[in-house]
């Protein structure tokens, strides 16, 4: 594995498929101005990556063949572990759904080669590494529609009162994303301590016993409500 120099800019190439990680691989190292190695797509394989060179810039392969909606989850935990790397997602399509969750989750970039040339992706790691934003004017336009919404469960008993404070629906929403207590924690600036008593009142008030059965109530009875992103440990 190279040595990444004081002026180059650390690749991580990041997918399951073996064939398409080595390829674009190879042709990033023609870059002069990168530093490449590669990994699979698991969360395991990713640490054990960064583990052994410098990354400044993760490219991740987040396409819908390989349950692109799931795998936001460990571009999530990845941004909580290690926040200083940019993130840039290659997916197949850019619905807004996609835009909104991938930003959400800790994406600095979305590039789709269907959309793009080869070389627009070298500037896009060189803009996201310079600490700026890659996405299209769609996209934007997604994003900044998005932000002022958040998952939420909007939860009333039979007299139109609610049943969660706007704390409470943030922790649901963020468990619904898949995320345990110490990331949830680390997400609203709040201890983990703190988190399993908000999970363990959640459950009291929604008549639920496990996380399983709060996720599936999320997915049930979940809404969007303004965003309300209090920063901890406001409760």
């Amino acid at each position: 594995m190279e040595t990444v120099t004081a002026s180059s800019i650390g690749v991580l190439v990041a997918d399951s498929n073996q064939m398409q990680r080595q390829l674009l691989a190879r042709a990033l190292r023609r870059r002069p101005e990168f530093d490449v190695s590669s990994c699979g797509g698991e969360m395991e394989d990713i640490l054990g990556a960064l583990s052994s060179s410098p990354v400044h810039v993760a490219i991740l392969n987040a396409d819908h063949s390989r349950d692109g909606w799931q795998y936001m989850s460990t571009v999530r935990r990845l941004h909580l572990t290690h926040p200083e790397i940019a993130k840039v997602l290659l997916v197949d399509a850019h619905d807004r759904e996609l835009v909104i969750n991938a930003f959400r989750s800790g994406a600095r970039g979305l590039f789709c080669f269907s959309d793009y040339p080869f070389r627009l992706l070298c500037k896009c790691i060189q803009a996201v590494h310079q600490g700026q934003v890659w996405a299209n004017n769609e996209q934007m336009h997604c994003l900044l529609e998005g932000i002022t919404q958040v998952p939420s469960l909007r939860v009333v008993n039979a007299n139109g009162r609610k049943l969660l404070t706007p704390r409470e629906e943030q922790v649901v929403a963020l468990v619904a994303d898949g995320l345990c207590n110490r990331e949830v924690a680390q997400e609203l600036r709040l201890s983990e301590h703190t988190v399993k008593k908000y999970v363990f009142r959640i459950f009291d008030k929604l008549g639920v016993s496990s996380r399983v059965e709060l996720v599936l109530y999320a997915v049930n009875h979940g809404g969007r409500l303004q965003a309300e992103w209090m920063a901890g440990p406001t409760v």
